[in-house]
């Protein structure tokens, strides 16, 4: 049996026999195609140089060959039926063959200034290789919008305090009249002063009979100083901007639906595509969250209150944003500990068949939540008996 040591480094492919010495080699073309294979190999996959340097090993009466990577072997036992593979990490012939590279390299022509340069360059070029590939996975898109949300949402709710307070200036009542925010900057944007207030201008913005005739009466009998077209043209560009970024913020979330559906779909089957992707975000990407247990999911988002917690001694927070889940902030305080814990284990299971391997398996999920959540509901429909602190005995002194 003769054996030969298959070698991938940066400058091509090495074949050595049981004494160190050069059986056959292959080199890279170029930079490029020296960080492509070098990536695939890297993978696991036998690129075709390697398997041409098997092939004269062979021809040379090589019938064994032996490499360091278990993942690279399987594929080249795969590919070449005819030569026998084994595994050996670390075993004497690589460990000297590495101390003496250059001179593998100068022997088939490569001299140590290019050997040098050919390292530098294959090196930046698998980097970026690297930082490319791990900024195209859209879990970290995801993860950017959400982001994006949130920041948009802080903005709206700063615009829409402020134009409440200008317009009150000419029409105070209106603030206590109409809650929602988004409503309220149509009002300013497509009525304007409280003269042109009318019921077909206020039904087309979707306020009901009732709430019609309220602010109608309101707007007759208003204590707020007239304001002239000047002034109102001010308002209106605020306004104007705050309706578009709640556009912007629809088309956000139609985004992250539709790639949740792709990178994520049974994260998203289970909690929604918004929780879903936030939850991808404070993980980190969707691996990470993959390999996270379910109790730290649980409390994402909720990290300053378990380090409070854990550094005052005091009791630590139930759930995280998971919160926002209908079923939790929904239930009774005392439920909601154990619908977390119940989702969270759920979304673990989730995140990783999403993360490894892709099956849809989201209505399965889902029906074992709920069966779960009925189940603590009926087992604990009562809030628990709260135990009565003993009260302390008083120790005797010395009369």
């Amino acid at each position: 049996m003769m054996k030969a040591y298959l070698m991938p480094v940066f400058r091509g492919v090495l074949v050595l026999d049981e004494k160190g010495e050069l059986v056959t080699h292959k080199l890279w073309k170029d930079v490029e195609s020296a960080a492509e294979a070098l990536a695939r190999i890297e993978g696991g996959e036998a690129v075709e140089e390697i398997l041409d340097a098997i092939r004269e090993a062979r021809e040379k009466g090589f019938d064994t060959i032996v490499l360091e990577d278990y993942e690279l072997a399987r594929d080249v036992s795969t590919k070449i039926k005819e030569v026998k593979v084994e595994v050996s990490p670390g075993h004497a012939v690589f460990r000297e063959a590495r101390d003496k590279l250059p001179s593998y390299f100068e022997k088939v022509g490569v001299k140590p200034e290019e050997l040098r340069e050919f390292l530098y360059n294959v090196s930046l070029a698998l980097t970026r290789r690297k930082v490319r590939k791990a900024a195209e996975k859209r879990d970290l898109f995801i993860a950017q919008a959400i982001s994006a949300i949130d920041d948009i949402n802080k903005t709206i709710n700063l615009f829409a305090s402020r134009l409440r307070e200008w317009y009150s200036l000419h029409f105070p009542e209106l603030d206590d009249l109409v809650d929602d925010h988004r409503d309220y900057v149509r009002i300013v944007s497509e009525i304007g002063p409280r003269e042109n207030f009318s019921r077909e201008s206020l039904s087309k913005i979707g306020f009901k009979d009732r709430e019609i005739s309220k602010i109608l009466d309101a707007a007759k009998t208003s204590m707020g100083a007239d304001f002239g077209d000047f002034d109102f043209e001010a308002i209106r560009a605020l306004a104007d901007v705050t309706l578009k970024l709640y556009e912007v913020r629809r088309q956000l979330e139609k985004y992250i639906d539709e790639a949740m559906k792709e990178v994520a779909p049974n994260i998203r089957g289970l909690v929604g595509p918004l929780l879903g992707a936030r939850l991808i975000a404070l993980a980190g990407g969707l691996n990470k969250l993959a390999m996270l247990p379910a109790s730290t999911i649980q409390v994402l988002g909720a990290e300053k209150a378990l380090f409070r917690a854990l550094r005052t001694g005091g009791k630590p927070p139930k759930h995280g944003v998971i919160f926002q889940y209908p079923a939790i902030h929904r239930s009774p305080r005392w439920q909601r500990g154990k619908i977390a814990r119940a989702l969270a284990a759920k979304l673990a299971i989730a995140a990783r068949i999403d993360a490894f391997t892709g099956e849809y398996k989201a209505d399965m999920l889902k029906e074992e939540l709920e069966n779960r959540i009925k189940e603590i509901k009926t087992l604990y429909a009562k809030p628990p008996r709260r135990e009565r602190p003993r009260p302390r005995r008083r120790r005797r002194g010395r009369r």
